[in-house]
């Protein structure tokens, strides 16, 4: 038996947003990890770590693909339904990359898993804002949050250490339990919600979409590897862009359109979607650019690089407490505002670390970056959704997560072109990322922070109660 949406709504928080939080945790950990374990992967694979990128581009653009299908995917079918469902995809797409002997069937089981986590992380962040209450929704918004901000700092450690000390195999088979624990979960506490209106397909607007996203962050992907033609990447930017055009005027037309884009006519609505994508970009460049300056700048080891990002997790998971507190006192404009400012402050101060650094002031950097980075991210998330109807609400949250994963892409991606910029200004080689030098990082840090602090004009745009029906009294 399913539930509409508008007939299932939650009293209480319960416990359906830490159900929803456990799979987010797991589809970024996992997201983040593998990239510390490549060296050993492709030596296990008897290949290059450059070859088995595809493996992560493969993920990406399957992502791209198959996120703004999630809502309609979930409206047909039922949220528990999709959800479950994804979440098994995931399960078997883990065990076969752990089980995997060859790129290929690396590269084919990444595919699956990119299927999967496109409608887990859209239909379960879904579930939760048509089930649970505005009043508890700000509460409910930081609980799913959290695993996003903390998974990509507390990665590369968790990464080294498996590596290190067991196989990269364990990345992805540890994952099993985790995910049967959570079906056992998802059957007893996520109702099988389902939109009342059923609509026709967007052929059209799938195609358009996916090859925009895909175009975007492989574009982005390639211009900044150290061994390929930026231009070219830039070229294919630029082509995602213009088909990005077609799309809108297609979404625009159409009258059941894949991409509702008429959700950004909403205020506070657009802000987290156009505004929030560049500060995501800038922020999200910092935890790319952060291990690589401790370990090529500072000569540490991948895995204490990774024990010095801990500090910036005990931020993200310190400030989750303060979030809805901190929110209801200032608002969503006065928080966006000051906090984007204090986190490109520390973003450009990253930078400015040497290995001469007191050990007290590095940590003091990395730990307010944090505690930045989790405010802004877990308030542009819970804005979002403060002024969206509820019929529009499977539109808004499609184009949102689309929004978000190309932040993610794009992050990385403009982290490694700054430092491959910045090499190139200084008259180095930024194809050998091993002579990159302390002003190179300080050049692509400062990129990364002057980014985040440019969009608090978007921030400004904000009405003084931006949000206000979020913080009402409980």
């Amino acid at each position: 038996m399913t539930e509409t949406a508008s007939t299932r709504r939650s009293a209480s928080l319960g416990p359906l947003p830490y159900v929803v939080a456990a799979t987010f945790f797991m589809e970024y950990l996992d997201t983040t990890i593998i990239a510390t374990a490549l060296p050993q992967m492709a030596h296990s694979f008897g290949t290059s770590p450059n070859a088995l990128s595809l493996g992560m581009s493969a993920y990406m653009i399957a992502l791209a693909i198959f996120i703004p299908a999630s809502g309609w995917v979930a409206d047909r079918f039922g949220s528990r339904s999709v959800f479950f469902m994804a979440i098994v995809t995931f399960t078997i797409a883990s065990l076969l990359c752990g089980i995997s002997q060859n790129t290929v069937e690396f590269t084919a089981a990444r595919v699956l898993q990119g299927i999967g986590g496109a409608l887990m992380v859209p239909v379960g962040r879904l579930t939760v804002v048509r089930s649970v209450e505005k009043r508890h929704l700000m509460q409910a918004i930081s609980t799913i949050t959290w695993p996003g901000i903390v998974a990509p700092v507390v990665g590369p450690p968790i990464g080294g250490f498996i590596t290190t000390y067991a196989s990269w195999r364990w990345i992805f088979l540890l994952n099993l339990p985790v995910c049967l624990a959570v079906l056992v979960a998802v059957l007893k506490w996520v109702p099988n919600l389902r939109s009342e209106e059923r609509r026709p397909f967007d052929v059209a607007g799938l195609v358009l979409s996916g090859l925009t996203l895909t175009a975007i962050l492989y574009g982005a992907d390639i211009a900044s590897q150290p061994d390929t033609n930026p231009w070219i990447g830039l070229l294919l930017i630029v082509v995602g862009l213009a088909i990005g055009v077609v799309a809108y005027r297609h979404a625009l037309g159409h009258p059941h359109p894949l991409i509702d884009v008429t959700t950004l006519r909403i205020p506070t609505f657009s802000v987290t979607v156009v505004t929030g994508t560049f500060t995501r970009i800038g922020i999200g460049a910092v935890p790319y650019l952060m291990p690589l300056l401790f370990q090529i700048g500072f000569g540490l080891s991948a895995f204490k690089s990774g024990l010095f990002l801990l500090a910036s997790a005990v931020g993200n998971l310190g400030m989750k407490a303060l979030t809805t507190l901190i929110l209801k006192r200032h608002g969503f404009r006065n928080v966006a505002i000051i906090n984007c400012a204090v986190c490109g402050v520390f973003t450009i101060a990253c930078g400015m670390l040497t290995p001469a650094s007191p050990l007290a002031l590095i940590l003091l950097v990395i730990f307010v970056y944090g505690v930045t980075r989790s405010m802004q991210f877990s308030s542009l998330a819970t804005l979002a959704y403060a002024d969206v109807p509820q019929p529009q609400m499977s539109a808004a949250n499609t184009m949102w997560n689309a929004a978000a994963q190309m932040s993610i892409g794009l992050g990385i991606a403009f982290g490694a072109l700054a430092l491959r910029v910045a090499s190139a200004l200084h008259g180095g080689s930024a194809a050998q990322p091993h002579v990159f030098t302390l002003d190179d990082f300080r050049l692509a840090f400062s990129c990364a922070g002057v980014l985040t602090l440019v969009t608090i004009v978007g921030y400004l745009r904000l009405s003084r109660d931006a949000g206000h029906t979020l913080s009402a009294s409980r």
